[in-house]
């Protein structure tokens, strides 16, 4: 039985720094991953929030404020009281298309008869 053997890199803080100040430059995490065969994938971003500048990292900050929260909640509450009435009203269609053909009653001579004002002879 063969084991396995993890490779275990370890790089000089020089080095670190260096790959930090060419991120500095310009280059992107994963071209400086590819130029130096560097394998993990947070091992550069650890490096720049030791050795570097923590906004040099790609982030998305969100500031909202307490009436765009509030705002939003008050939407996502009237979305989900208007799904209902939509699941509702759906159901009630369907029961009375249900009823009609039970009866057999003709849908189209019905739509003819209740127009507005508009009587079939």
């Amino acid at each position: 039985m063969t084991k396995s053997t993890n490779r275990y890199y370890r790089y000089s803080i020089c080095f670190k720094r260096q790959v930090v100040e060419e991120l500095k430059g310009g280059l992107s995490l994963s071209a400086i991953s590819r130029k130096y065969g560097i394998k993990g994938s947070n091992t550069v971003r650890q490096w720049v929030e030791r050795y570097g500048e923590p906004q040099m990292l790609n982030s998305v900050i969100y500031v909202k404020m307490r009436t765009e929260t509030a705002q939003l909640k008050s939407l996502q509450k009237e979305v989900r009281r208007l799904k209902i009435a939509l699941a509702d009203k759906t159901l009630a269609h369907d029961a009375l298309e249900s009823l009609l053909e039970v009866a057999g009653i003709d849908q189209a001579a019905l739509k003819k008869t209740s127009g507005c004002g508009d009587r079939a002879l």
